[in-house]
């Protein structure tokens, strides 16, 4: 393996934390055998050689590789015939979009993930093959994805038992159906649908399977407290910890999910969970839009961890999350760009920014996200809800070398003021354009604006290929049977918030100021 030494006008160890220093000026990170295994000053650094190749200069910043901790697919559902409806409505148009192959659908998110200065993502797969034996070949084709791209994944299959169509169980909502319609979903659902213990069969062969990988973990994903019985969540409790293995969440991203809380448990999602051992530092919940004072406070007390989506959120209008109060209480929150970001794609350069203003609440007092928060969120705190942790998130000596290089130009040029931190820069003005390389584990995947590892054109022109021609009879069937099924749908959710406390957390503080 190639050593480097890597140099820049500014070195960023990771987000400044109060007063300490945490950019290096003028200076330069060694890496040998993937690991960093020097940080300092590039006049102290250089002379001493030691490294294969030198990249970078004093037109560069380096800083840790960017975490997105949230992620589903490639294509975006609006490229394969979703539009942006509310989340409920969204999940049933859904099941008529075209299925790209799993290999390339997972390089062409890659491409974008990279080219935004991600190097680990947290992979959250959804979609049921048929049986475990086609999950498990599906797992692997979206892994081997990672593998031949070069970006570290802790990956998941997402554990849902129950309420596959909507908030209730799916015999009882297709009961409510024309006959016609409700044998069409029947048979579909029947497709999609693995047994519970199957779930574990997959998640414990996965995990001896690339036990060896150092850039690939296995996680748990229970999907949401609505498609999980209790069963299902007593067996993954068990799992978690004979394992010690993290788990990732969605929970309460819409209204209707806590009103759906409200009605299966009498009060709250966290608090039902917590009763049952799903909180903790093992733990990260999925949106956390909903929550409650209260449910913050034990997401606090308990070190459970948050992802934000925040153009997800948008998108699906499913409410602004209470991000200041998270971080008010110090909770560790990760960022997330889910199925797609605001521009329809995986660019986390442009989701920083959009946490950073989406949350600057009206007047002149109270507190908004930094950019050095936002920062610390897609770096530090995006590791910690993976199993890489410990090794990645920050430019230490005997970390993994998952490493980006930008240019400073791209953020300066043709004037910034002298005084702006660089961070601010970063955040606010940082665009694909300017990263120039990236690097996994002291592995070059991006190279001066290359994809350093695959054919990025050839494997693009063969996803657009394999697309090219018609629709299966299947897939058409499929389409229209989810454009019939979303009236359905929005009449179940008609007056499901009636009478229940769903108000949202801003909407509360704003109205006792």
């Amino acid at each position: 393996m190639s050593s480097y030494l890597i140099k820049g006008r500014h070195v960023i160890r990771g987000a400044p934390h109060g007063d300490e220093a945490r950019v290096i000026a003028d200076g330069a990170v060694l890496v040998r055998e993937g690991v960093i295994a020097a940080v300092g000053k590039a006049e102290t650094l250089e002379p001493a050689g030691g490294f294969d190749r030198v990249l970078g200069g004093a037109d560069h910043v380096v800083f840790p590789g960017f975490v997105n901790s949230h992620h589903h697919v490639g294509l975006t559902p609006f490229q394969l015939g979703s539009p942006d409806l509310p989340l409920e409505l969204w999940i049933a148009r859904r099941i008529g979009g075209r299925v790209p192959d799993l290999y390339l659908d997972t390089l062409y998110s890659g491409f974008e993930m990279v080219r935004s200065g991600v190097t680990c993502v947290q992979h959250l797969h959804g979609r049921v093959l048929g049986s475990v034996e086609d999950a498990h070949r599906g797992a692997k084709m979206v892994i081997q994805a990672y593998q031949d791209l070069g970006l570290r994944v802790s990956y998941s299959f997402a554990i849902r038992d129950q309420n596959r169509l909507v908030y209730a169980a799916d015999e009882e909502f297709l009961a409510r159906l024309p006959a016609d319609l409700a044998g069409e979903l029947r048979a579909y659902l029947a497709s999609q649908t693995l047994p519970l213990e199957d779930y574990f069969v997959l998640f414990e062969g996965l995990t001896r399977e690339f036990a060896d990988d150092d850039r690939v973990a296995i996680q748990l994903a229970p999907a949401n407290l609505h498609w999980c019985s209790d069963a299902a969540l007593e067996r993954i409790v068990d799992v978690m910890r004979e394992s010690n293995v993290p788990i990732h969440m969605h929970l309460l991203e819409t209204p209707y999910q806590k009103a759906y809380a409200l009605r299966r448990t009498g009060g709250s999602a966290v608090r039902y969970l917590g009763e049952r051992g799903l909180l903790g530092p093992l733990a990260t919940l999925g949106h956390g839009t909903w929550t409650s004072e209260d449910d913050l406070d034990e997401i606090a007390e308990t070190g459970t961890r948050i992802c934000h989506n925040c153009s997800s959120n948008m998108r699906l209008r499913s409410g602004t999350a209470p991000l200041i109060p998270m971080l008010e209480r110090g909770i560790e929150v990760a960022i997330g760009i889910d199925e797609a970001g605001i521009n329809d794609d995986r660019d986390m350069l442009q989701e920083l920014r959009m946490v950073l203003e989406a949350h600057r609440v009206t007047g002149h007092d109270g507190r908004v996200p930094t950019p050095e928060d936002v920062f610390r969120m897609a770096t530090e705190f995006g590791a910690r809800t993976t199993p890489f942790g410990d090794r990645i998130g920050v430019i230490e000596e005997g970390r993994s070398a998952d490493l980006v290089l930008s240019r400073w130009s791209q953020f300066a040029f043709p004037y910034l003021d002298p005084d702006t931190g660089v961070v601010d820069a970063i955040v606010h003005r940082g665009k694909p354009a300017g990263v120039e390389s990236v690097l996994v584990a002291g592995e070059l995947v991006l190279d001066e604006g290359r994809i350093a590892t695959l054919d990025e054109q050839g494997a693009l022109t063969e996803l657009a290929q394999s697309l090219s021609g018609p629709a299966t009879d299947d897939g058409c069937r499929l389409r229209e049977i989810a454009k019939r099924l979303v009236p359905h749908v929005s009449a179940f959710y008609a007056g499901y918030l009636d009478d229940l406390d769903v108000e949202p957390y801003y909407a509360r503080q704003s109205a006792r100021r």
